[in-house]
């Protein structure tokens, strides 16, 4: 039985050709980390992002040569782009002459309104998009001066301001990150602002560390926000190749019901266990990365957690005494050696292909 988190419905905005919030799928993000001025090394990263399933990259432009590196990068390769710019509103005005798909900026952050007008003109005028970040970290100092700390009340605050600002100018299509390295942290401050604003909330735990830690924390926080219908599209932040951000999201969403594909489950092992079920589990992992099915897969260590536990499985073995059960739907279907049970596994599923 499939259980589905009631999603809140927020603005629609369109990124590229990838829709953001009305329930439009949680699309799945991430950020290269090359400089972007190296068009060979940015294209060459952003096709294994795509490969690996994002949808959506971000670039920095902290110069006018990385702005103007947008053409070429957009011309050898299919994800929408966006570019990412503090402080300096031209280099955003550069980025939309040179038609990126979305622009991460504050507007309170880059001086005089009249250059938050002429930002907010330049991506009406082509339909792109606006992301404002607020960081718990980064916080304005009245603001910190007024609440004493980072806290969700006063980065609600600072995105109410920056909203402000667009609408002053006819510009609403935006988007809005309220992110901390603090998972408690985080989670608050989209609580409050899914539950005050109606745009689309770009949800991530923000400087989590290294792939492991950093993968543990995002799971929790943007594991929580999504299983309460927060989050629109949503970025792993990880010390570690973007890649690996890109299927550490795709996970969370699979574990959140969110998004169909294949799916393993395995028993964490016991003194019943007589065969190596953690090097069985991790070749089964490998094997079916690349099937492309919507579709549960068991590795049980014994018959006790076989195909009674994993009955809900479509596919499934359970170990023995130097063999196994191949079992489908909880039926069981022969009995194999333990160097022919990932094999048979394997054949099974692609015979049903």
């Amino acid at each position: 039985m499939s259980i589905m988190f009631e999603r809140k419905t927020t603005k629609k905005i369109t990124v590229g050709a990838v829709e953001i919030g009305a329930l439009a799928p949680v699309s799945v993000q991430s950020m290269c980390n090359t400089k972007t001025h190296d068009v060979t090394a940015t294209v060459e990263q952003i096709n294994r992002l795509s490969a690996a399933g994002c949808e959506i990259v971000r670039l920095a432009i902290p110069d006018m040569a990385a702005a103007e590196a947008i053409p070429e990068i957009k011309r050898q390769t299919v994800l929408p782009l966006v570019a990412d710019i503090h402080f300096d509103y031209r280099l955003a005005l550069a980025a939309a002459e040179r038609g990126i798909d979305k622009i991460r900026i504050n507007p309170g952050n880059i001086g005089s309104e009249e250059n938050v007008r002429r930002v907010a003109d330049a991506c009406r005028e082509r339909s792109i998009p606006i992301r404002i970040g607020i960081n718990g970290g980064s916080l304005e100092k009245p603001l910190l001066e007024k609440y004493g700390h980072p806290c969700p009340e006063a980065m609600l605050e600072s995105a109410k301001r920056h909203i402000e600002l667009l609408n002053k100018y006819d510009f609403d299509d935006i988007c809005i990150s309220m992110k901390s390295s603090s998972v408690p942290l985080t989670i608050a401050a989209y609580r409050l602002a899914s539950s005050e604003l109606k745009y689309p909330l770009h949800v991530g735990v923000t400087e989590t560390g290294t792939a492991w830690n950093g993968t543990i924390q995002s799971a929790v926080g943007i594991g929580t926000l999504l299983s309460e219908g927060i989050g629109d599209t949503v970025r792993v932040s990880l010390t570690a190749d973007p890649v690996e951000e890109v299927k550490a999201a795709i996970a969370i969403l699979k574990a959140a019901g969110l998004r169909q594909g294949i799916r393993l489950v395995s028993c964490p092992t016991c003194g019943r266990t007589n065969i190596d079920l953690i090097s069985l589990a991790k070749d089964v992992e490998k094997r079916i990365s690349g099937i492309n099915k919507n579709i549960t897969v068991a590795v049980m260590g014994c018959v006790v957690n076989g195909p009674g536990e994993a009955r809900e499985a479509d596919y499934g073995i359970a170990g023995g005494k130097d063999c196994g059960l191949l079992f489908k739907h909880g039926e069981v279907l022969g009995t194999y050696p333990y160097d022919r049970l990932c094999d048979a596994l394997i054949d099974l599923i692609e015979k049903d292909s």
